[in-house]
């Protein structure tokens, strides 16, 4: 029997060496380590699978299924119960050995822009154009009418987006169903009276966080959650091109704000900026 199994079975000859014991000690922990690890890449593959067949099932040309019919809204569920499982057992791998290990490494170019302080000097530039048109976009908000006073340009918006044409007058603003029945939600509950008030300080809350740096990570996925709403509802304008930057700028979230607040914002929350080695001089006189 070798010294993993009898690890295992718990009985451990007492004239083993000291050093024995405790490299067989070892040695069983990882095994169980990696046992564990293996266990969860197996969930997570069935996972996965289930989550790909599912969502083939629902968006392949090929395969048409009602999608008002229960069995649709059976493979939908099944869709996200099983995604939203991997998610949660991907973000318990992270805890395992070799969970943080980088087992395929970007390019160098890439590494250097989303990950080297120098290249903030590149992110400046996008961070203030963003910074100013959200900036801009919610004072115009704030200081015209519809929005603070009630909610009613909301309001007129998003009648505008859930409405279907009559057939053979054109498209309608959205393209999925579930985001019509989300709008329309709102607009039965009446939503817009606290969502305009909602959304004009969330654009300016954007636009000053990117421009002085500040969170700048968080303040871009805000902002290009609020692109994708827009665009969800039909309205293309800026917001693909925002949408893009704001992305970047999320990759970025290390480095993007290094001229900025993040620069001594994230230190102190925790991010692990290594400051260059000090240097020690020696006194005047001291031998070398």
């Amino acid at each position: 029997m070798d010294h993993l199994a009898v690890v295992a079975s718990g009985a451990v000859p007492m004239e083993w060496s000291r050093f024995e014991r405790e490299s067989a000690t070892v040695v069983w922990r990882k095994h169980k380590e990696g046992t564990a690890m293996t266990s969860k890449r197996n969930v997570a593959g069935v996972l996965g699978a289930i989550a790909a067949v599912t969502l083939f099932l629902l968006v392949n040309p090929w395969i048409t299924i009602d999608p008002k019919g229960s069995l649709s809204q059976a493979i939908t569920v099944i869709f996200w119960v099983s995604f939203l499982a991997l998610l949660v057992v991907l973000f318990e791998m992270r805890k395992e050995p070799g969970g943080e290990t980088v087992e395929i490494e970007g390019p160098a170019f890439t590494r250097f822009l989303f990950a080297n302080s120098r290249a903030g000097l590149f992110w400046l530039p996008i961070r203030l154009f963003v910074g100013f048109t959200w900036l801009e976009a919610g004072w115009h908000k704030a200081t015209g009418t519809g929005w603070l006073d009630g909610g009613t340009a909301l309001q007129g918006y998003w009648q505008h987006a859930v409405a279907i044409p009559a057939q053979g007058q054109g498209s309608p603003a959205i393209s999925y169903d579930w985001y019509r029945t989300f709008l329309q939600t709102l607009l039965d509950n009446n939503a817009y009276t606290w969502f305009a008030p909602l959304i004009t300080f969330g654009e300016m809350a954007v636009g000053i966080g990117l421009l002085v740096g500040c969170l700048t990570g968080i303040a871009a996925f805000f902002g290009a959650l609020m692109n994708m709403s827009f665009l969800l509802a039909g309205s293309d304008s800026i917001n693909p091109v925002l949408f893009t930057l704001a992305i970047g700028l999320i990759l970025a979230w290390k480095v993007a704000g290094y001229y900025g607040v993040d620069r001594y914002l994230l230190p102190m929350l925790g991010t692990p900026w290594h400051p260059l080695p000090k240097t020690h001089t020696q006194p005047a006189g001291a031998s070398a």
